[in-house]
């Protein structure tokens, strides 16, 4: 019997189960998607009783299994996510998305109680007040559906339900209170104050470490149960384990998030913070973090550069970066790309490109997009002399990103790993006892130095 720890890694679109073994070598997997269902407004969102139940069916299948000696299990999901149970343990409301519109009225009262409004952001981290922050949906929940409000026992954050549904234990842990809940007051190191003046802390289980296992007889076999870790976190903790100098991992995809897990800076020391939001590490420390919608950007632009030059849809995937054809684009260079996903100043009022190819307006689009992602990273790096980048995620493998991303920071260390196991590995991490060396990323992430290129 090979010995194992099993993971569920639950993004917003994939489901994926995991087995690792001893040396952290995934050895099985399993996908899954759900059909979204509608909230009792008409919104989507999870169907958390298809999730629960196949969670369930997969890991008492896997038990089953003679080869497999399951010793631990442990959870990595996305956050802003909140379950709300009674007396019981029954749910009682949907898993609200966390792209639900909140109320302008509930909005308004909580800001005229709690504001200045730039002021709560910077002590909770956040870059604005919406279903993205799920305490948002506490507050919410007791003023516009107080008869549910009044029936819940306790309010669980996702990763912490899906250990719950192992356990029967409710507890919270502090990455998923971190990520931009407005719940955390990072100067203070607990909840914020509204959260003791609304008794909202009452339905909130008790914090405990992010690396708390409970060791259950779970049908029969003893197994080490983890309490959960909110993904974002989940996929920097391989990293901080085993690179001892500082650095900032820039993770890639839809979003693109910088995160910076070595600064001292507060959200409140910086006026401009809306630029800003914080994660917490496994131990309840700050990252600072910034986002970037460059991956969903990304999508919308190379759609549109198909539709122009005739393309097939995965052309883009094809083109190599072209010191010649950049050379031409920076001699007189202006911007030319209008976004529709993100601010910027410099952006014209609409996007005018005089190239006749496919490859110079891509080239075009990936060093104004680069742009962006440089200014994202120098403001989550600040003063902190960080001198080496880590990039995971779907832009690690895009030649253009990587070789612009090192030609102007030529001055750093630039580095890329293939991450897809990343919250999955970063969540066994979390109830492991291992000791981990720079070798790591080499072994299990495929770690690949570069070079920036020479100006000819």
């Amino acid at each position: 019997m090979i010995d194992v720890t099993a993971i569920f890694d639950i993004g917003k679109t994939n489901k994926k189960f995991f087995l690792f073994d001893e040396n952290f070598k995934e050895i099985y997997k399993e996908y899954i998607r759900f059909d979204e269902i509608k909230d009792e407004d008409g919104h989507p969102t999870e169907n958390l009783e298809a999730l629960q139940n196949w969670i369930k069916s997969v890991f008492e299948n896997i038990l089953e299994q003679s080869k497999y000696n399951v010793q631990a299990i442990n959870f990595s999901t996305y956050g802003a996510s909140f379950v709300h149970i009674d007396e019981y343990g029954q749910v009682l409301t949907p898993l609200y998305n966390y792209t639900k519109p909140l109320d302008k009225g509930i909005l308004d009262s909580f800001l005229k109680k709690y504001g200045s409004k730039s002021e709560f952001l910077k002590k909770t981290g956040c870059y604005d007040l919406s279903f993205l922050n799920s305490g948002m949906q506490l507050y919410w929940l007791k003023y516009e559906k107080p008869e549910v409000f009044k029936k819940i026992k306790y309010s669980l954050h996702l990763p912490q339900y899906l250990s719950y549904i192992f356990t029967g234990i409710p507890i919270s842990e502090y990455t998923s209170i971190g990520c931009h809940t407005a719940l955390w007051d990072y100067e203070k190191k607990d909840y914020h104050q509204w959260v003791y003046d609304e008794e909202i802390h009452k339905i909130l289980p008790p914090i405990v470490s992010t690396e708390t296992s409970i060791n259950m007889n779970y049908n029969g076999k003893r197994i080490k149960i983890g309490v959960g870790i909110h993904d974002s976190s989940a996929a920097l903790l391989p990293y901080v384990r085993s690179i001892k100098k500082k650095f900032v991992l820039v993770s890639t995809g839809t979003w693109s998030i910088a995160l910076n897990p070595f600064t001292k800076f507060s959200l409140s020391d910086n006026s401009e913070s809306s630029d800003f939001i914080n994660y917490m590490r496994i131990n309840g420390k700050p990252v600072k973090a910034a986002r970037l919608f460059l991956g969903n950007e990304y999508k919308i632009q190379v759609k549109k550069l198909n539709e122009r030059y005739g393309m097939p849809e995965d052309y883009h995937r094809s083109v190599k970066f072209d010191y010649d054809t950049y050379f031409e684009i920076i001699q007189d260079f202006a911007h030319m790309f209008k976004w529709e996903s993100i601010e910027d100043s410099q952006m014209p009022a609409q996007t005018k490109l005089p190239y006749d190819k496919f490859e110079h307006a891509y080239h075009q689009l990936m060093t104004e997009l680069v742009l962006l992602q440089i200014e994202s990273i120098k403001k989550v790096i600040g003063n902190d002399g960080i001198k080496r980048l880590y990039v995971d995620g779907g832009f690690s493998d895009n030649d253009l990103y990587i070789k612009l991303l090192s030609h102007y920071f030529r001055d750093k260390k630039l580095r890329t790993t293939e991450a897809s196991l990343g919250s999955a590995l970063g969540a066994v991490l979390c109830i492991s006892d291992a000791k981990l060396n720079s070798k790591f990323l080499k072994k299990n992430y495929a770690l690949k130095k570069h070079v920036p290129f020479i100006i000819k």
